[in-house]
């Protein structure tokens, strides 16, 4: 048998493994298999899931012939036999979280363990007027037609396969909602923390956050494990931003070594809004995150930042979709990498100008440190513009430690690993100083820097 044909036959029992997969999860896609009540499951919310699962079934399953899997194999994922969470896991006390927590950040807390809410963990205070946070099932039970045509909307027509399984298979999660005006003085923080059982589990929280005309919040993200469990999650976060609106989001994937990481947001932004996220990817074996940004009103401001550390085994992808559709809009996409051992990083960002979208302002990088021969990047930054009155540009680099640098270091008897740390924070400082809470940026410093200081030299 010829290595092509030996390559084409694995590629088949995959995608059949794959599609087995898939079957299997959807099983899941019914009201007592979601944590939502099966009464308020009626209705729209289950057209939608309807609709979600014909797409799923739809679907081309990705091969290493698909353009936006190519360099992220799927093999792995299927092999875990991953299945549905089924029920909530209430042993958990506050005691028991404590050693996750971000020393010194002042926060409203929002606390999910393998997907669904908890209550007894979250702290989330008195919050201001205006300001309505609580659990998706919850609020599907008690007032599900707050929801209709909103959740659901950004990610609905979206061709991601994961998307489409969450939608299908939609668990709980958190629901942020802030009407016109609304001021959210203090962060609220979204801790994802997930605990190891007996058999390797899926959990498929779903967010919406919306925020109304003129409104402003700060969200910081947190996915993070209690001890190294195999475990995967898919997750599915829609943001809606109201003319002026302005967030400012931090993302923290740093779960277990072991655990199998999928994140869809999808963003849309209306006239004079503005986005500023920062996604920080420590975490996991297998990670994949993809980043869809939608503009549905002039002068919207859409600033993407990320730095991702990938060491032995560990697989780190980023997909971004950024679509200009309208004039004088600005989009910002910047993102670093270090790799050592044979950690593995994709970097795939798309920036799509229309025909009527001029002074478009628009400039997207990627920038690489390699500390290891084995490490890999594979980075694919893109500039499609059908406008001819704009501003954009694209880049990549990929590099090691510059040797002088290093000698420099070590010449005043700093020793090698910490001569590495300092160098490589110095590189990746720029997407630290992003952040906007100083207890953040300490703790991802420390995060980053003792991974680093561990790293093999060679």
């Amino acid at each position: 048998m010829s290595a092509a044909t030996n390559s084409s036959r694995q590629q088949t029992e995959a995608a059949e493994a794959f599609a087995g997969w898939l079957h299997d999860l959807g099983e899941a896609a019914s009201p007592a298999g979601t944590g939502v009540d099966a009464e308020s499951a009626q209705g729209w919310l289950a057209a939608e899931r309807q609709q979600a699962a014909e797409r799923l079934r739809a679907q081309a399953v990705p091969t290493g012939k698909s353009e936006s899997w190519r360099y992220t194999g799927l093999r792995s994922l299927i092999d875990q036999g991953f299945i549905q969470v089924d029920e909530p896991l209430s042993a958990l006390t506050p005691e028991d979280i404590e050693e996750v927590l971000v020393p010194g950040l002042d926060a409203h807390r929002a606390v999910l363990v393998n997907g669904r809410y908890s209550a007894s963990l979250s702290e989330l205070g008195t919050l201001p007027r205006g300001v309505r946070v609580g659990s998706l099932s919850q609020m599907l039970e008690s007032d599900p037609d707050a929801l209709q045509g909103v959740l659901t909307r950004l990610a609905g027509e979206g061709s991601h396969l994961f998307a489409a399984l969450n939608t299908a298979a939609m668990q709980d999660g958190l629901v942020l909602l802030l009407e016109r005006g609304a001021l959210l003085e203090r962060p609220i923080e979204i801790i994802h923390l997930s605990v190891g059982m007996e058999e390797p589990r899926v959990a498929q929280p779903r967010h919406l956050i919306s925020l109304g005309d003129g409104a402003q919040a700060q969200v910081i993200e947190r996915y993070i494990s209690l001890g190294d469990a195999l475990y995967c999650t898919n997750s599915v976060l829609e943001i809606a931003l109201g003319r002026d609106a302005r967030l400012t989001h931090a993302r923290l994937q740093q779960e277990s070594p072991n655990a199998f990481h999928i994140t869809s947001l999808y963003l849309s932004q209306d006239a004079n809004s503005h986005y500023a996220g920062v996604n920080i990817g420590l975490g996991g074996i297998w990670a994949r995150t993809d980043l869809v940004t939608r503009f549905s009103g002039e002068h919207a401001e859409c600033d993407l930042q990320g730095l991702y550390l990938a060491g032995d085994k560990q697989l780190i992808d980023y997909h971004m979709d950024v679509r200009h559709g309208l004039p004088n809009c600005s989009s910002r996409e910047r993102f670093k990498g270090i790799l050592y051992g044979k950690g593995r990083a994709v970097f795939d960002g798309l920036v799509y100008v229309a025909r009527d979208a001029q002074k478009t302002d628009a400039a997207m990088s990627n920038r690489n440190l390699i500390l290891s021969e084995n490490a890999e990047v594979d980075t694919k930054p893109q500039l499609e513009i059908y406008a001819d009155d704009v501003k954009c540009s694209h880049g990549t680099t990929v590099g090691q430690i510059e040797p002088e640098a290093l000698f420099y270091l070590r010449s005043r008897g700093i020793s090698a690993s910490l001569a590495r740390r300092m160098l490589c924070l110095g590189f990746a400082g720029e997407i630290i100083d992003a952040l906007d809470s100083e207890a953040l940026r300490d703790y991802v410093t420390e995060q980053v820097g003792d991974r680093l200081e561990r790293a093999p030299l060679d």
